[in-house]
């Protein structure tokens, strides 16, 4: 038990050090607002697609390619996306607005930011081929039901070819083609070209970790408490609860399994909350939901780390 307890640790404490090292880096006031959305968009634009085609690149796909755990991740997402329509239109009532990032916080996962640290920490480097793969059909998955819940909870007309060419223009999925381009024509990159690239890669998580614990910005709760403790319960406790316990029951185990827990149940993605001041939802609440989940989640993801490691899933 001991034993698994320090696994749990070493999963979990890492990856918030780096954001209290963030925190810490906007107490001191090292980085202004203007520099710090510079360096957050750096990071999206460039380290996150040297990340995905270098692990992508780098990949064992004989062994990283889990058809099974692709379909039900998907489906999981699908799963989850629909319960959170529901959920938003049975009980928000009052402020329709609302709809979209209370159903964008229960199925839009920080799975990016969050699954290749707690991967990397509890199977190494050589853990990490699998939620990378993953990542390619994840993130599009998320990107679209994102605007299907944004633009129907508002009433908007859905318009999916703009976000099918926003979805191409993602650079992680830029990546993650550029990487199976260069395995299907079997390009050979020299070491002095994927060493600078394996630098990138690694540093990618470390960096994004910090910008996202020095971006905090904590809202008013005072107007939507309760919506935010529902969106919190249901992203850390509810949707974890489920979808583990299934596929628990199903087979998953190992690093196939931890894939999952870094998909749901990890904190609210980031990009809810700039989608949501985009597209007319209510975006204090989205940050809230961010903000909330992030915190409370190394408490969560500890707990469903140690409870996973001692009935043996992985």
């Amino acid at each position: 038990m001991l034993d698994n307890f320090f696994i749990a640790v070493s999963a979990v404490v890492p990856m918030f050090i780096l954001i209290g090292i963030g925190a810490m880096v906007k107490q001191l006031k090292l980085l202004t607002e203007e520099e710090l959305n510079h360096v957050n968009r750096m990071v999206f634009k460039v380290f996150f697609c040297i990340m995905m085609f270098y692990n992508l690149y780098m990949a064992d796909y004989a062994s990283a390619f889990r058809p099974k755990l692709i379909v039900f991740g998907c489906l999981g997402v699908l799963f989850l996306f629909l319960l959170g329509m529901g959920a938003a239109y049975a009980f928000e009532k009052k402020v329709p607005i609302r709809r979209g990032a209370i159903v964008q916080a229960i199925f839009r996962s920080n799975f990016v930011l969050y699954g290749i640290p707690l991967i990397g920490n509890i199977f190494g480097s050589e853990g990490l081929a699998v939620p990378t793969m993953m990542i390619a059909f994840i993130v599009p998955m998320y990107n679209v039901l994102a605007v299907v819940a944004l633009e129907t909870c508002r009433g908007g007309k859905l318009d999916l070819w703009p976000t099918c060419k926003g979805i191409l223009k993602n650079p992680m999925i830029l990546g993650a083609i550029a990487a199976g381009l260069a395995r299907l024509i079997d390009l050979h990159l020299p070491a002095p070209v994927l060493k600078p690239l394996g630098e990138v890669a690694a540093a990618t998580t470390p960096v994004a970790l910090i910008i996202l614990g020095a971006s905090f910005r904590l809202g008013t709760t005072a107007h939507h408490r309760w919506e935010l403790i529902f969106c919190t319960a249901a992203r850390l406790l509810i949707a974890p609860a489920i979808l583990l316990t299934l596929a628990a029951f199903l087979g998953f185990r190992g690093v196939d399994f931890v894939t999952l827990v870094a998909i749901f149940a990890t904190p609210c993605a980031v990009a809810g909350f700039a989608m949501a001041q985009q597209m007319g939802s209510d975006a204090e609440l989205a940050g809230n939901c961010v903000i909330f989940t992030t915190g409370l989640s190394c408490f969560t993801i500890f707990g469903w780390i140690l409870v996973t490691k001692t009935l043996g899933l992985f």
